[in-house]
């Protein structure tokens, strides 16, 4: 169950974004029960909508998409960072077509890629001759990451996001007019480091921000973005996430550690002065 303290959260667009950056993915033939899904380590959503996939040498998915195309289903897992009783934040699922990348856009795309998200992945990309001669000479069935990757491209026709509250269809034109949140790469990274070395605070934003009702289960902190954050309290009768909205947007890591001082009600953000021994 969850339960929100204001309307402003981001927009289901932004959440795919930020999924295509931090989600673990996986990319499975539409409509067929005999093609496993198979991981996806690279997943990168170019401005003009289409979504570019790394996929082992090799597999069905890959062999399917270098042939003539074909319709592809890529899933989004949007993980919390902390172990957690449940885990699973949202789900993505994007519906296209899926073809292989050729040959002469494969160098410039990896170098856009890298510049915002530096995946080792991508040195284990290699072209469509090379695959061809992997395949010529007996990859394995299923695919061989050591064998290399193979680089595809999935245009969306529809996009949908589903959470705790329900599912969404998002239009493709949303998610070219949307951003990825701007803490969606450290989120990871923050959320550690507030729930191992700062648990105090996390027990003062329980105090001042739950209801009486949910400070008797154990408040880990389970989301950050722009507008706020989230808590989840796991307790004996189950789980609920709570969000707790910012004052204002924060754009960096400074105006966010003061909104959260603000949530705790921090005398010091008001101009009072520490006291003096």
């Amino acid at each position: 169950m969850a339960t929100t303290t204001a309307a402003t959260v981001p927009t289901s667009a932004e959440r795919i974004r930020s999924a295509c950056i931090r989600g673990q993915a996986l990319l499975a033939i539409a409509d067929s029960a005999d093609a496993a899904p198979v991981n996806a380590p690279v997943c990168h959503l170019l401005p003009d909508g289409s979504v570019v996939v790394a996929v082992p040498i090799g597999d069905p998915v890959a062999e399917a998409a270098a042939e003539s195309g074909v319709q592809a289903m890529l899933e989004l897992t949007d993980h919390a960072p902390l172990r957690l009783r449940e885990r699973v934040r949202a789900l993505v699922w994007i519906r296209g077509l899926l073809r292989q990348v050729p040959e002469q856009e494969i160098a410039p795309l990896l170098d856009r890629i890298a510049t915002v998200n530096p995946n080792p992945a991508l040195l284990q990309v290699v072209s469509p001759r090379s695959s061809k001669r992997f395949r010529d000479f007996g990859a394995p069935e299923g695919g061989d990451a050591e064998a290399g990757y193979a680089l595809l491209r999935l245009t969306p026709d529809s996009a949908v996001l589903a959470d705790a509250t329900g599912a969404e269809a998002v239009a493709v034109s949303e998610l070219l007019a949307a951003r990825p949140d701007p803490f969606c790469a450290i989120e990871a990274h923050w959320l550690h480091h507030l729930d191992s070395a700062h648990p105090e605070m996390v027990a003062r934003l329980a105090a001042a921000k739950l209801p009486p009702q949910l400070r008797r289960g154990q408040a880990r902190p389970l989301a950050v973005d722009r507008y706020g954050m989230w808590l989840r309290v796991e307790a004996r009768d189950g789980d609920r996430d709570v969000r707790l909205s910012f004052p204002q947007p924060v754009e960096d890591v400074m105006s966010l550690n003061r909104a959260v001082r603000a949530l705790m009600g921090c005398p010091f953000l008001n101009g009072l002065q520490a006291r003096r021994p």
